[in-house]
Formats: structure tokens, C-alpha cells, sequence
């Protein structure tokens, strides 16, 4: 049955016709995301949702949503989906990064040059009748120091234009690195230095806790006097009324405001203060801009919902069609892994640790993560899959950490999984063959080299004569049909573990006859996922 996708804001037709073309069902109603009770009944029909920024995801529109697998937002913010609501569900949740970054930073430039140069306050006088030239006296933006806090993708292009128009730039970012800042030709600095030199201020981070209020009152009066202040960011990076008050008082020459604390912006400090321009976030909001990210987001999700490839997830590592098909077969494995431990462990689980060794280990690792942790929890939750799994994880307090290594052994690559608990560790690793077919090759440091059907059985005893015809006259007394059989012992005599892969699940009452055979330590049905 091909996926059903709503798009409930406006998009463009060609968006639209990208799902259709794709083979995918598309309910295209433009008002819907207005009303939210009527949205809450209807959501339950589908796979995925396209949203702009009139759709608000609450919890309850979640909860009535059982089979939705992805929300994408055409645009960069989310600040409309409850994203911690999605992931407990299950829902990936997309955006569009770079469809607005050259419209976002276009935007901030211009909003330099209005500020730089007075021009809606000339324009609203000459609009008047008057003619005061003398009054709008302004400054170059050549040779001025421009200060970027945050240097990705769009302050990355701002930085580029600014040295464009010939102006010096300093840039604070954590994350960027020397070697980049001088392929950019920047100058990278900390924060404090950047306030103290830069005569215009761009903001171009996130608001996250450590951005939030990073041009605090504090920051603001470490600025240079007659500096003007730019956010096409987000609302919240900047003390407004801290800012207000620096401009009233002459410290600050002047402000461009895309964004505010607080929106619709009805009212705000910075409101109607002479040389503060504002505009009602349109940082994207140009013919191209809405048009890119309403594509952009159509080919994620329609990817997404065909290939399994993921692109520009928030609450899951990106995964692009290649990867998706080379790393079908591990991730598959990584499931398998998951889910033999999980179904093996009774008590809380401390801690996970898994080790990634040749091949695989250049792989996407953050996705073969969630794959695995995925198929631990699902033992604890059937409803679990590879965007809930590391925050349920995280909530219960489980360690997770993960080692990579070159080729150490026979394998092109294998993974083992090492999970602790209070009373023990567990262990168990596998491989994916030239086939294409996962397999298990070690269990509790027991070399095997196991098939991994829907149903197995999985026992552990002392290696004593016997138990081969055990298991193979107790199955075929009670009907069951044995598909694989894989044995495998630490040393004679030591300890040996048997996997059957049978045709269907061990009744209970073969399960009672190999217990009271006395000869088996541990005795489990297990069932994997190998659709």
C-alpha cells in the first residue's frame, strides 16, 4: 500500500506533484493546520505531515496519530513541533536547513544597510514631504569590522558577502574550526573580543540554553560604543529591553530586528525607537526561498518514506539513500543483536557498550546505534523503533558507549554488543555475510556461525555427550521442524550453546520436557524480526 502523506499549510503545486510522482497518496488541505481538534481527528490516516509554521504537532495531535512516521517543516524552525513528543512516539521530525540560508543572510545584509543608512526612517520622512537631508547622516559598511556570532551555513554566507563589501570580519563559534575560519577568511575569536572590536553585531545561532540571551545585558555593555546590533536569527538571543535602553541612552547607534522574543511581536521594547528597523520575520520569505524548502522538504519525506534515507532529522542521524542501501543488511543486524539481548535480559540494564570493528566501522554509527538500542528496548515495548529508543535509553539512565577498530580478525567487519546489569554481562556478536545475510558468530565468547530466522531456540548446558539427540528427538516429538541447527562450546567439557532455527515457535511443553531432562542451564524461545 503506497504511503499517505497531508500537507496541512501551504506549499507549492510542484510539491505536491513531487509525493504524487513518487507514488506517494497525497491529501493536500492548505487550511487544515489551522484547526487543530479537526487536524487531531484526521492525522490517524497517515504516514507522514508537511507543515509550514501554521500547523502546531502538540502531544495530543501525536497521540492520535498512530501510524505517522515523519513531519517535515518546510523551513528551518520547529519551534511549532513537540519534538520530544515525536521522538517518544517513534516520528522522525525534518526540516530544511539550507533552503532559505542565501535568503536568511541576504536579508541580514540588508538589514546592515538599513540600519547603516537610516533608510526606512528617510524614506517614511521623504514619503511625508519633507526633505531632510541633513537629518539621515550615515555610515560605510567599508572597512568596518563586522562581528559573527555563529559561522555556519548562513552566517558562513553573510561572512562572504560582508568581506564582499570590504569589511574586516571576526567570527565566534565554539565549533569553528582555525583551519576553516582561515579558508573563509575570517578572523576567529572569543566572544568577548568580538564585542569589544566589531562596529556592526549579526547573530546566526540557534536558540538553544547556551545561546539564549548570549547578548545578555552584560554582553551588550561590553560592546563598542556606537555599535549597531542585527538578528535574522532567532527571538531570544538578545536582552530586548537591555538593548533598548543602550540605544536610548546613545551606546548603541542602532538595531535591525528580524525576530523577537516573543511573536507575533504586538509589542516590544525596541518598537518605535529612532534607527531600529524591524520586519515581521521574513528572513525566508522570499518567492525562491519558499519555493526551495517546500521542494526541499517533498523529496526528504518522499525519500524517507520509499528508501528509509534520511536527510535533516532532528531526533535522528541522517542517512542517505546510498547508505541506506549498503547499510540495509548491518542495520538489520544491529536489530538482531539488540533483540537477542534484549529478549536474553531479565533485570535493568546498566550499560551498553558496542564495539564496531573493520569494514563497519567507517560506516554511519549513529544509525547502527539506534538500530541497536532499538532492538533492545523492543523487548520492553513493541512500539519502540530507531527515533524513540536512545531517549528511552536516556531516560533510564543507560550508559551507552561505542568503540571503533581496524580489521581485527577473519571478518571483513563484524559487531559485538556487551550489555551489563547489576547481576552480569552479556555479550553477542555478528557479522553480515557476501550474501547479504546477517548472521550471529560469537555468543558469551563462544565462536558459532548461526542463520537468524523468525523463530529460534537457544539453549546453554555442559558439554556432555547427548544433547544433540536431545534437542533433535524432543523437537520432532512435538512437531517442530528444525531449519538450522548451530552448536558451539568455550573448550570440552566447558560450556556449549545451542541455537535451532525452527519453523515455528517452541511450545511450552517441549520447552517442559527439555527442563526436566536436567541437561540444559538455560532454555528460550527467541523471535526475531527478518521481514
Amino acid at each position: 500500500m503506497a504511503p499517505k502523506v497531508l500537507i496541512s499549510d501551504k506549499l507549492s503545486d510542484a510539491a505536491v506533484q513531487i509525493f504524487r510522482d513518487r507514488g506517494i497518496e497525497v491529501d493536500f488541505q492548505p487550511d487544515l493546520g489551522k484547526d487543530k481538534d479537526k487536524l487531531a481527528e484526521v492525522i490517524g490516516d497517515y504516514d507522514g505531515l508537511a507543515i509550514r509554521s501554521a500547523t502546531k504537532v502538540t502531544p495530543t495531535i501525536l497521540e492520535n496519530a498512530p501510524n505517522l512516521k515523519v513531519i517535515g517543516r518546510a523551513g528551518i524552525g520547529t519551534d511549532n513541533i513537540d519534538k520530544e513528543a515525536a521522538s517518544k512516539k517513534g516520528v522522525i521530525v525534518m526540516n530544511t536547513p539550507f533552503g532559505n540560508m542565501i535568503t536568511t543572510a541576504e536579508h541580514a545584509i540588508a538589514m546592515m544597510f538599513a540600519v547603516a543608512r537610516q533608510i526606512p526612517e528617510a524614506s517614511a520622512s521623504t514619503h511625508a514631504g519633507k526633505w531632510e537631508k541633513s537629518k539621515f547622516m550615515g555610515v560605510e559598511l567599508t572597512g568596518k569590522t563586522l562581528g559573527v556570532i555563529g559561522a555556519g551555513n548562513i552566517g558562513g554566507i553573510v561572512c562572504d558577502r560582508a568581506r564582499g563589501l570590504r569589511m574586516k570580519v571576526v567570527a565566534y563559534d565554539p565549533f569553528l574550526s582555525q583551519e576553516k575560519a582561515d579558508k573563509m577568511g575570517v578572523e576567529k575569536v572569543e566572544l568577548d573580543e568580538l564585542l569589544s572590536r566589531a562596529d556592526f553585531i549579526t547573530l546566526h545561532v540557534p536558540l538553544t540554553d547556551q545561546t539564549k540571551n548570549i547578548l545578555s545585558k552584560e554582553n551588550l555593555e561590553k560592546t563598542k560604543k556606537g555599535v549597531r546590533i542585527i538578528n535574522c536569527a532567532r527571538g531570544g538571543l538578545v536582552d530586548e529591553s537591555a538593548l533598548a535602553e543602550l540605544l536610548k541612552s546613545g551606546h548603541v547607534a542602532g538595531a535591525g530586528f528580524d525576530v523577537f522574543a516573543e511573536e507575533p511581536a504586538k509589542e516590544n521594547p525596541l518598537f518605535n525607537l529612532p534607527n531600529v528597523v524591524c520586519t515581521p520575520h521574513l528572513g525566508a520569505a522570499t518567492t525562491e526561498a519558499q519555493e526551495n524548502v517546500a521542494l526541499q522538504v517533498a523529496e526528504q519525506m518522499a525519500d524517507y518514506l520509499l528508501t528509509g534515507a534520511v536527510q535533516n532529522a532532528l531526533n535522528m542521524p541522517s542517512v542517505t539513500a546510498e547508505e541506506a542501501k549498503v547499510m540495509g543488511p548491518w542495520i538489520k543486524l544491529s536489530d538482531h543483536l539488540g533483540s537477542f539481548i534484549g529478549q536474553m535480559t531479565d533485570e535493568a540494564i546498566k550499560a551498553i557498550n558496542i564495539l564496531y570493528d573493520g569494514s563497519v566501522s567507517e560506516m554511519n554509527l549513529e544509525a547502527l546505534n539506534c538500530s541497536l538500542i532499538a532492538g533492545i528496548m523492543k523487548s520492553i515495548n513493541p512500539e519502540v523503533n530507531m527515533v524513540s529508543a536512545p531517549l528511552i535509553a536516556k531516560e533510564r539512565g543507560i550508559k551507552i558507549s561505542t568503540t571503533r577498530q581496524a580489521q581485527s580478525g577473519a571478518f571483513e567487519g563484524y559487531i559485538k554488543v556487551t550489555v551489563a546489569t547489576d547481576k552480569r554481562e552479556r555479550s553477542i556478536g555478528g557479522t553480515v555475510f557476501s550474501d547479504g545475510k546477517p548472521r550471529f558468530i560469537q555468543i558469551k565468547g563462544i565462536n558459532i556461525d548461526a542463520e537468524i530466522g523468525r523463530h529460534m531456540l537457544y539453549t546453554t548446558n555442559e558439554d556432555v555427550p547427548g544433547i544433540i539427540g536431545t534437542l533433535g528427538t524432543t523437537m520432532g516429538k512435538n512437531g517442530v521442524n528444525i531449519a538450522n541447527f548451530t552448536l558451539g562450546r568455550s573448550a570440552a567439557k566447558g560450556e556449549a550453546i545451542a541455537l535451532l532455527y525452527v519453523d515455528e515457535a517452541v511450545k511450552p511443553e517441549a520447552l517442559k520436557e527439555l527442563h526436566e531432562t536436567g541437561l540444559f542451564r538455560q532454555i528460550r524461545n527467541l523471535q526475531f524480526d527478518v521481514a
